[in-house]
């Protein structure tokens, strides 16, 4: 019957399939949502209360039944100008229908559209419960109901006791000391309507805020792993290609040196493999002596003499795996940017901090580093040892080349985190 009023009656000039009643076409769009949800939660393995979702206008529509008595007055001719309380009872309802169907769309419940179809129902209910009384008093309550469902925030008490004391009045004016349960009684539908509404929407913006959470970490889990694999497969293949050139250099005149670079190349790539695997499994924690080992063989191989010296206590394994990767970092740019012939890495331990330097005597920074002069890789360094109550800079040395110091403090908490966070990119 419904499809048939909403298909053949409607308003003369209204073109075809248009809804001219638009809490008519709020209820539809509203019910088709709610089908839907419903096959959704219908559907295996979709059980329980986190799948129940929140209520919905259909919830509040049992409370029209008490509005039964004044229609059974109506029926059986008690009610005196019955065409007044059946018009009036059809505008009740509809406009019921219409107000608590838009309270649960944020943006409908707070369009002036609806807060002049609240006043309207407010009118229509003093009108009906002065003029007959009784039982038709029962809609000061739906009334409280369908306010609640709609005013939210510090108006909400005021607005429920204004509503209170106009139910008392009115009730008092038809039923004496029967206003006192009338008043009381929508009073509090109001509130608990207002309460059990905010709660659901506050437990749904909970569970919305928690899945994004989730997506959030699992972002974060794919730019930590993607920065990882390119920070290891960027200084792995920078070392393979330095090593080939040098082999590739050396084969005419000393085969057994060339042999030596390939042997070299070869564990460079089984090591490598090892680590790859690590990284997909995230249990890669970094050394910073075995970085310190890779960076004399990869500077060795590109004919740079390493120097390298350590002095004090050895650092927390998250500190030295913070460490390692600034090595890592700057031994790779030196490799591919510097041009330098010697290259000193000191690491200087005290009680309190941890202190690392990385000293070139190349030609600098590239002029085509962006953003200069520290380059990508070192920028999301910087980050990363401040967050851990650290520091490092970058820039050019007073003696010439490129000086890269990094400093932590020996009982870093955060770096334990951060030395399985994204690693950093290194710069082209």
């Amino acid at each position: 019957m419904r499809w048939k009023f909403e298909r053949h009656i409607r308003p003369m000039g209204a073109r075809k399939g248009h809804c001219a009643w638009k809490g008519g076409c709020a209820w539809k769009g509203d019910w088709q949502a709610q089908k839907a949800k419903w096959r959704e939660r219908k559907r295996p393995g979709r059980t329980g209360p986190e799948q129940m979702g929140p209520p919905n206008g259909f919830a509040l529509l049992p409370w029209l039944l008490m509005g039964m008595g004044a229609f059974s007055n109506l029926l059986q001719g008690k009610t005196p100008n019955p065409w007044i309380g059946g018009i009036g009872l059809l505008a009740f309802n509809s406009l019921y229908i219409h107000v608590v169907f838009r309270a649960f769309d944020k943006k409908a419940r707070q369009a002036p559209s609806t807060r002049r179809a609240l006043l309207a129902l407010a009118v229509i209910t003093c009108g009906l419960a002065i003029t007959y009384g009784g039982s038709w008093l029962l809609f000061f309550m739906l009334l409280g109901l369908a306010t609640g469902s709609i005013v939210r925030g510090r108006w909400l008490g005021p607005i429920a006791l204004g509503l209170g004391a106009l139910a008392g009045v009115v009730a008092g004016l038809r039923d004496g000391w029967g206003a006192v349960n009338v008043a009381y009684g929508t009073f509090i539908s109001c509130m608990v309507t207002a309460a059990i509404l905010a709660l659901s929407e506050t437990v749904k913006e909970l569970r919305e805020t928690r899945e994004e959470l989730a997506r959030s970490a699992v972002e974060q889990e794919r730019l930590r792993f993607s920065r990882d694999l390119h920070d290891l497969l960027g200084h792995t293949l920078s070392v393979i290609v330095v090593k080939s050139e040098a082999a590739r250099r050396l084969a005419p005149r000393d085969m057994d040196a060339a042999l030596a670079q390939i042997t070299d190349i070869e564990s460079v790539g089984r090591q490598a493999l090892t680590e790859i695997r690590e990284a997909v499994t995230g249990y890669r924690d970094g050394s910073l002596a075995t970085e310190l080992d890779r960076a004399r063989s990869a500077l060795t191989a590109a004919e740079i003499e390493p120097v390298v010296r350590r002095s004090g206590p050895p650092p927390e394994p998250q500190t030295a795996a913070l460490l390692g990767w600034v090595v890592r970092e700057a031994v790779t740019n030196a490799v591919r940017h510097s041009g330098a012939t010697k290259c000193e890495i000191t690491v200087e331990g005290t009680a309190e901090r941890v202190r690392l330097t990385i000293t070139d005597d190349g030609r600098g920074a590239p002029a085509d580093a962006a953003p200069a002069p520290y380059g990508t890789g070192l920028k999301g360094l910087t980050e990363r040892l401040a967050a851990a109550g650290g520091s490092l800079h970058a820039g050019p040395s007073t003696r010439g080349g490129f000086r890269v110091r990094a400093e932590l403090p020996v009982d870093s908490v955060k770096s334990a985190d951060l030395a399985g966070a994204a690693g950093p990119r290194h710069t082209e």
